[in-house]
């Protein structure tokens, strides 16, 4: 893995979001709702690793699970249903709209 830094600066906003520079979206093919592990490097920073989006057919269970603990976690399982639905009708949801 060669590190490669970008001279770029960018700012957290109040809600802690950042927005990650056009240019390096493109380069890295990062579009809406791609998702990342998060590391923390001690005193140094974060680390984000982007993650290919599994079809969810795959991860029932997780979703599942998700909505049994939605309230313990502060979601709505409406929302989390919201999101499958919204995802499944994607060509990388992979799934069939039933």
């Amino acid at each position: 893995m060669a590190v490669k830094k970008y001279p770029k600066l960018v700012q957290c906003d109040k809600r802690g979001q950042i927005v990650i520079p056009k240019d390096i979206r493109r380069e890295l093919k990062i579009e809406e709702g791609t998702g990342f592990w998060m590391y923390t490097i001690t005193d140094e920073g974060i680390l984000l690793k982007k993650v290919e989006a599994p079809s969810l057919e795959k991860h029932g269970e997780i979703v599942k699970q998700l909505e049994e603990k939605a309230e313990k976690l502060k979601m709505k399982k409406s929302g989390i249903r919201k999101s499958v639905q919204k995802y499944k009708k994607t060509k990388e949801g992979g799934l069939e709209v039933v």
